[in-house]
């Protein structure tokens, strides 16, 4: 968040109030804004207090320095608590943005004192994660060249990976290609495709493909509705015109095969993730033979010339992987 922005969006909200000038919001207290997220999240004084090891009346200043530094009211007082005003919102906000990027400058100086010299933070969904990125990442730590480099990961959805590129709360992001990538550069990066898990001796077990459709006949197994499969999945059955029955929701791709193996449904999931689960017998793995079951990934950030060095290392490392992958297979 820039202080211009917050400025501007608080000045478009509350027309008629004093806004303050640009070197006071450029003064803002990180200390203060922090105290000012927990009541926003407790909707309480003491709660919040409690929760950072200071007096209620203590946190009062200071919420009320914050609003005549802003000129703006940030809460309503209720006699069960507080709630932020609409101007207390767009503060809350971007608040967390800041509080999170301090955050990172923290960690990032706590590793460079103990001898690292790079630091990555990769936003990743859950399938990369699940298939190949860490062994990618690995290798890419091991070589020598690297070894003053630290990379972290973080599990997202993929909207919600692209989000936080796009605001700048991390540099790189590896994701389905087929989200919103608009407005971010993107190298490409490892395939996979799609395939139903079923119990073994299931009707469809024996067949080496099967269209998408002729599974809305079983009871499924699925993902939660904020993943990038859930929502293909749901974008393919309204096309066909016909519902998917999902007898179990689970968090996760490893307790979806679970759950088929218990016999409580089908499940469509990568078959790279399918496949070790497989090798007792117990799963049968059926390609879909529809065209989005074939998916590509991608690797994706702002500016790649306002990437760290680091950060562009690992960049060029993972799209040479995806090129590597393309030659072996032909």
């Amino acid at each position: 968040m820039t202080v211009d922005l917050l400025r501007k969006l608080m000045k478009r909200y509350f027309v008629g109030f004093p806004f303050p000038e640009w070197k006071d919001m450029r003064d803002l207290d990180l200390t203060t804004l922090r105290l000012f997220v927990a009541v926003c999240e407790h909707r309480n004084l003491a709660r919040a207090g409690e929760q950072e090891h200071i007096g209620a009346s203590a946190i009062s200043k200071r919420l009320a320095q914050l609003e005549a530094q802003l000129h703006a009211p940030l809460f309503e007082r209720h006699r069960r608590g507080v709630v932020p005003t609409p101007a207390g919102e767009i503060l809350l906000e971007h608040a967390r943005a800041m509080l999170a990027g301090a955050d990172r400058v923290a960690r990032d100086m706590a590793a460079y004192r103990h001898g690292v010299k790079g630091q990555v933070r990769v936003l990743a969904s859950v399938s990369s994660i699940t298939e190949s990125l860490p062994e990618d990442i690995a290798a890419f730590l091991k070589l020598p060249e690297h070894t003053q480099i630290r990379v972290d990961i973080e599990e997202r959805t993929s909207s919600e990976l692209v989000l936080a590129i796009r605001d700048g709360l991390a540099p790189v992001g590896v994701c389905w290609d087929a989200a919103d990538l608009e407005g971010l550069q993107t190298r490409p990066y490892r395939s996979d495709r799609l395939s139903l898990v079923v119990p073994a001796g299931h009707p469809l077990e024996a067949a080496k493909q099967c269209r998408f459709a002729q599974t809305l006949d079983y009871e499924h197994v699925g993902l939660p509705a904020t993943t990038a499969v859930h929502m293909m999945l749901a974008r393919a059955a309204a096309i066909i015109g016909q519902p998917i029955h999902y007898r179990a929701s689970v968090s996760t791709f490893d307790a979806s095969l679970r759950c088929v193996r218990a016999g409580l449904g089908v499940a469509i999931v990568p078959r790279e993730i399918a496949q070790p689960f497989a090798e007792d017998g117990r799963l049968g793995i059926v390609d879909l033979s529809d065209r989005w079951a074939q998916r590509r990934f991608a690797i994706c950030f702002r500016d790649e010339a306002q990437l760290s060095p680091a950060a562009r290392l690992l960049v060029g490392h993972l799209s040479s992987v995806d090129q590597g992958a393309r030659v072996a297979g032909g």
